[in-house]
């Protein structure tokens, strides 16, 4: 081999990446059986700079965006991914919607379609899982290509068109988790089948998989993106009650305790959202899962090449400021008494923390999954950590709502309601 040799350079990159692999593995190896924070930092060091380095450069994202997040999936069915063993610091405990989160990081919907790798994520470190979206009836989705990168932006968008293999396998499968004695926190995101009855559909998802969930979302942003006929109207709120109505109606019958959520687009006019807030909170609805992908195409996505011009909804770090604007309004809308579930851009643990300081009791992520590895999870904790510490706060908890100082609350028809003079809750629970 020559200088002259075409592939010279090529081979000497590969060669460079084949050693720090080796010796990234070796070192990391040594102290991933520890359950030691230090050495958890090590190790998410050592790994996160391989996945970042070569990985993902080398081998993920040559490949087809949506085979990869098969492999991804594949490798958690059969828990071949890296363990957080660092115990989570009581510092990051939530109590949310009745239940004790060890920690605020959950995965969002849309990675785990069909339950398959739930225990595996939770091993990698999150505080809670959400699977699906799930319909009653398998959906085979839209044609593929349907899923692309946005590679200079650390964007995903995607029109999968809720492909999954429907309630029946789910429920097999939550049903053997919750048989063979798993506790996790399992969230089940409900959606409809193409061309069917919104109420139907979830009235369906809730009574096969309300039983074995600790939580249920209903996917709200399905009814909106692209919209069914009768929520293209002015009247859209008013049917969103009906659904919700009938939502609730089943829950009570089938799993009362189980809290019921609502998950909204980010996209919706000022007005239109707090008419929508104030239906939710009006119905006895448990808490809202802000945002969904977003339909919109900020400016800072023009280095996405020509993906960034496909259809679909837009996710990852391009939506980071919509999504947390529209949490941030949610939390205002709805008075500060609903728990909020924060997701949409967030690939750090100033991305989380500030969310939490917007009013999420929880975050959840997953496209920095694909970006920025597995040991973005354990990374993203410890910093959210860190950042509730400096500001003075004992536990992330006791930071949730802290921007809302000085803000005020409104009703749907925008009248002012209250001031949230201190922080959002009061010592005895209410609001302030």
């Amino acid at each position: 081999r020559t200088p002259e040799d075409p592939f010279h350079e090529k081979k000497s990159m590969y060669r460079i990446a084949r050693t720090a692999l080796i010796a990234g593995t070796g070192c990391a190896v040594a102290v991933s059986v520890y359950p030691d924070r230090t050495a958890g930092e090590v190790k998410d060091g050592l790994f996160t700079a391989m996945y970042k380095n070569v990985a993902f450069p080398l081998v993920l994202s040559n490949m087809d965006p949506e085979d990869a997040h098969s492999l991804m999936i594949k490798a958690a069915k059969m828990k071949l991914v890296p363990y957080d063993r660092v115990p989570d610091s009581p510092a990051l405990g939530v109590r949310a919607l009745g239940l004790n989160l060890r920690n605020p990081v959950g995965l969002a919907a849309g990675c785990d379609h069909n339950a398959e790798g739930v225990e595996a994520f939770d091993k990698m470190g999150f505080g809670f899982v959400e699977v699906g979206s799930v319909t009653p009836q398998p959906q085979q989705g839209t044609p593929r290509p349907r899923v692309f990168r946005l590679l200079g932006d650390r964007g995903v968008i995607n029109r999968v068109g809720y492909a999954n293999e429907g309630a029946g396998e789910v429920q097999k499968r939550l049903k053997a988790l919750r048989e063979g004695g798993y506790k996790g926190v399992i969230g089940v995101n409900l959606g409809m089948n193409k061309g069917s009855s919104p109420s139907e559909d979830f009235a369906a998802g809730i009574e096969m998989l309300g039983p074995y969930a600790d939580y249920l979302v209903l996917n709200a942003a399905q009814l909106y993106h692209p919209p069914i006929p009768s929520f293209r109207s002015a009247k859209h709120p008013q049917e969103l009650e009906k659904v919700l109505t009938a939502a609730l109606v089943k829950r009570g019958a089938v799993c009362p305790r189980v809290p019921l959520l609502v998950k909204l687009h980010p996209d919706f006019p000022d007005k239109e959202l707090r008419e929508v807030c104030h239906v939710i909170k009006a119905s006895g609805a448990d808490g809202i899962v802000m945002s969904a992908p977003s339909a919109q195409r900020p400016d800072s996505i023009d280095g996405g090449g020509p993906n960034s011009h496909e259809f679909g909804g837009l996710s990852g770090a391009p939506i980071a400021t919509i999504s947390k604007e529209a949490l941030s309004k949610v939390f205002k809308y709805t008075g500060g008494q609903l728990p909020l579930i924060g997701v949409g851009g967030i690939s750090s643990g100033k991305d989380a923390y500030e969310r939490v300081r917007a009013g999420a009791s929880a975050v959840q992520l997953y496209t920095a999954l694909a970006y920025e590895g597995p040991y973005a999870v354990p990374r993203i904790k410890w910093e959210m950590e860190e950042l509730a510490k400096g500001d003075g706060f004992a536990s992330v908890q006791d930071a949730i709502g802290a921007d809302a100082k000085g803000i005020e609350a409104h009703n749907a028809h925008g009248e002012l309601t209250h001031r949230f003079s201190t922080w959002w809750f009061s010592p005895d629970g209410g609001s302030s």
